[in-house]
């Protein structure tokens, strides 16, 4: 799942997004029924819609999956009963961990969040102790190596369309927006056929933390990879600083 690592590997991370494409498409289909549910099925009238529709172009979705889902959503409104929880706590040296879930039953999901936690010698922690140190932003990923543009061209296109900033980064261009903004610099790339290989509101932590010990490693690994494997949850961001 995308948000607990830098991005300094893009290959590895989007490997990994191929790996779990089964699982990205099932938790973007339970967010358009939601969305649907919340704001009707109209995208251009239900901003939370366009997002979770941005958020599926940029996972490769096909067109006819969003408008079959949509559709379906739209017929079916009173039995959509998805809840989102968000659960923070504490990974082996204090790393900082929030999980954002998506789900039909909270006890089954509380109880699989705790598990992993403890198994990765973690704890769960009060409502707000930990996302202080993280900011919410829209963040949008491009692999240079499938970027024909220019940096230059692409942080204008990025920045006339309202992104807050654009950074140059080793293998990959980063854009960060207000989470309000994603759709319409993300509609600004498709516009201007930039490939991104993810668009998405994220929770991008302040400042990271490194951590060098195998076993300590092991740890938060085993944490973030069981909750990886668990549908209800949607995302995973720590301010743990991946070693390549």
């Amino acid at each position: 799942m995308s948000g607990h690592s830098k991005f300094a590997n893009i290959k590895h991370k989007k490997e990994k997004n191929d790996a779990a494409k089964g699982k990205i498409f099932t938790i973007i289909g339970r967010e358009i029924a939601v969305a649907v549910k919340e704001g009707g099925p109209d995208p251009s009238n239900n901003f939370k819609l366009a997002q979770v529709i941005a958020k599926a172009k940029s996972n490769n979705m096909p067109n006819d999956t969003i408008e079959r889902g949509i559709k379906k959503a739209s017929g079916d409104m009173g039995n959509v009963n998805y809840e989102y929880i968000t659960y923070e706590g504490y990974g082996p040296s204090g790393i900082a961990i929030i999980v954002k879930t998506l789900t039909d039953n909270k006890n089954r999901t509380a109880a699989n969040v705790r598990s992993a936690f403890t198994k990765g010698s973690g704890s769960i922690g009060t409502p707000g102790c930990v996302s202080f140190m993280f900011d919410e932003k829209g963040q949008i990923i491009i692999d240079k190596e499938e970027c024909e543009a220019e940096a230059d061209d692409v942080m204008m296109i990025a920045l006339d369309a309202g992104a807050e900033d654009f950074a140059d980064e080793e293998d990959a261009y980063e854009i960060i927006t207000a989470p309000d903004d994603l759709v319409a610099v993300q509609n600004a790339l498709d516009e201007n056929k930039i490939a991104y290989i993810s668009s998405e509101v994220t929770m991008i932590p302040q400042n990271y933390v490194s951590v060098t010990d195998p076993d300590t490693v092991k740890l938060i690994n085993r944490i973030i990879d069981l909750l990886d494997e668990d549908d209800d949850v949607q995302s995973v961001y720590t301010n743990w600083e991946e070693q390549e």
